[in-house]
């Protein structure tokens, strides 16, 4: 088996957000050399020729497609595998349409939204005043607190306790949404805060329709000091030297009174697997409230593959080995090749 391992490039000068991506490719190329007789690790850039012209060469059997941004930009993400179905390689992931539909994440909770999936009610720039049915939906109104995300980008990019802002009407909503995205030089929403436990859901695919769904892990906020927002923000995934990278674990211990919380967080991410018409491999993120209410922040179609993230972290609880996970992907990909051609 030849196997074409895909990642985008990075400036001398990348955060260690954007490297994370070199990590992914080395620890995915150690995987697949277990089971593949020829591997390659290929950098992509928005010369999206030379890189057709590298995969032509080589033929591979699959490509393993980690590439999370092109041109510095997480927007353009979904070019990659359109490239990859137009030439007509097997690729792991998810496809395009699935790419496009998540990674606009304004996008993927109007998705939600109709599908009568929960998620947090959720304001655009430029802001008029609060919808009610938003407002009703997520039972909020002004006053109220918001979380301020990028549309686009992912790795909690830009997101810090500054994110967190309470406002009082319309006009002061779109005051600081516009600052924030002047200060980040990115366009962004205002997300209604849910004040409550985060978990995030990690799943892989299957020979059969539905998905395996992996240990659900819950983000222990309880170091947090009083007034703290308990969000997982950038430093915590990528500043060792933050309080918040040592205080925030992930936990998977299960309580009784949890258990039918979990399975209704299963249940709403299988359903978020078939809504967005995921594949491969994928992680849904979700607040609950005081009331036991989950709300679904987003899907992420490309979760981080390194070995100190999420979905290892899950794969490890499962007692599933990293290499035979990627394996599985990988047997995926060429099994989904052969259902669509």
């Amino acid at each position: 088996m030849r196997v074409a391992i895909l990642y985008n490039t990075t400036a001398e000068d990348a955060t260690t957000a954007e490297r994370d991506v070199l990590v992914q490719r080395d620890t995915v190329h150690d995987a697949v050399s277990t089971f593949a007789s020829d591997v390659r690790s290929m950098p992509c850039s928005l010369d999206l020729a030379t890189a057709g012209a590298q995969l032509a060469e080589m033929g591979p059997t699959v490509v393993f497609n980690l590439v999370e941004s092109l041109g510095g930009s997480d927007r353009l993400m979904p070019m990659v595998p359109a490239l990859l179905g137009t030439l007509g390689h097997p690729y792991t992931g998810c496809g395009t349409e699935a790419i496009v539909l998540t990674t606009n994440k304004v996008l993927a909770k109007q998705q939600l939204r109709s599908a009568g999936l929960p998620t947090p009610s959720w304001h655009t720039s430029p802001l008029g005043p609060v919808r009610r049915s938003d407002a009703t939906t997520a039972g909020v109104g002004y006053p109220c607190r918001v979380v301020i995300k990028t549309v686009w980008e992912h790795a909690s990019f830009g997101l810090d306790d500054r994110s967190v802002v309470d406002v009082d009407g319309g006009e002061a909503l779109a005051c600081r949404l516009a600052e924030r995205e002047w200060q980040l030089g990115r366009p962004c929403f205002a997300e209604a805060f849910v004040d409550g436990r985060e978990f995030n859901v990690s799943l892989i695919t299957t020979a059969g329709d539905a998905p395996e769904v992996l240990p659900v892990a819950e983000i222990d906020f309880s170091a947090f000091p009083p007034g703290k927002p308990r969000i997982v923000g950038a430093s915590a995934k990528w500043q060792p030297e933050a309080f918040e990278y040592g205080h925030t674990p992930r936990c998977f211990e299960v309580t009784e009174d949890d258990r039918a919380l979990l399975l209704e967080l299963a249940e709403l991410s299988r359903r978020c697997w078939s809504l967005f018409g995921l594949d491969g491999y994928a992680r849904v993120d979700f607040r609950v409230d005081a009331a036991g209410q989950p709300w679904i922040l987003e899907v992420n179609a490309n979760p981080c593959l390194s070995p100190d993230a999420g979905f290892a972290a899950a794969v490890d609880r499962a007692g599933l080995s990293y290499d035979t996970t990627i394996q599985r992907i990988v047997e995926g990909a060429l099994r989904r090749s052969r259902q669509h051609p």
